[in-house]
């Protein structure tokens, strides 16, 4: 395997307060290379935009990460090791700063792998995959909000629901939103995934709390937008 990842950068404006690493989706085995012009990474290339444009002047810097290869390939967990190589060049080029996980698909259950990682703070996934065995002792202490579309044919939103629920034992916090009429993609209802993206990043510079931690006990696993 001669590819290496790649981090695409989005830049803050002033000091850097945090960072959002954004991560994509892929398939369960493949070792195909990765490339710029493939689908589940360029579906997160205007997710990655949209939380620049809402949080670059609150000191929000963005990168988004292009795996070496497509598939998840357990046990090599080659999408797992990129993550927390995109992870070590973040600590060492922005030290101290807290770091937050955005992730669609494959890339959402990377993104609840790596939330070990000491400077993580919260992490969103779209759609994740979250098989039955899927750990969730990485999400202890953080924030987690999954979004699932009601219509996902390819990730079973039940099984995101079961992971939230296991969850509920170690995370600080964890709210499922239900995505009505949504697919997989989340490209049918884009100003829900943007917005909540947005508010999302939004916390991580400090600016506003996210309006779904707010939600009751009862509603937090079934959220429904």
């Amino acid at each position: 395997m001669t590819e290496e990842p790649v981090l695409t950068t989005w830049r803050a404006r002033g000091p850097v307060r945090a960072v959002v690493l954004v991560l994509h989706g892929g398939a369960e085995n493949g070792l195909n290379v990765v490339r710029p012009w493939g689908l589940a990474y360029l579906r997160m290339v205007p997710l990655a935009r949209t939380i620049h444009r809402a949080t670059a002047r609150h000191g929000v810097e963005v990168r988004l990460l292009r795996n070496r290869v497509r598939g998840w390939n357990d046990p090599d967990l080659h999408p797992v090791s990129d993550a927390r190589w995109a992870l070590e060049r973040i600590h060492a080029e922005r030290p101290g700063v807290p770091v937050f996980l955005a992730g669609h698909s494959m890339g959402g259950r990377v993104a609840l792998r790596v939330a070990d990682d000491p400077r993580v703070r919260a992490v969103l996934a779209l759609a994740p995959w979250t098989p039955p065995a899927e750990p969730v002792e990485p999400v202890g202490d953080r924030k987690v909000l999954i979004a699932h579309g009601t219509r996902d044919r390819i990730t079973p939103p039940g099984e995101s629901f079961a992971y939230a629920e296991r969850a509920q034992a170690v995370a600080e916090r964890v709210v499922r939103v239900e995505v009505r009429s949504e697919g997989h993609a989340m490209l049918h209802r884009p100003g829900v995934r943007n917005r909540l993206a947005r508010e999302f990043a939004l916390e991580a510079a400090g600016v506003a709390p996210l309006t779904a931690w707010s939600a009751g006990p009862d509603q937090r696993l079934r959220l429904s937008v």
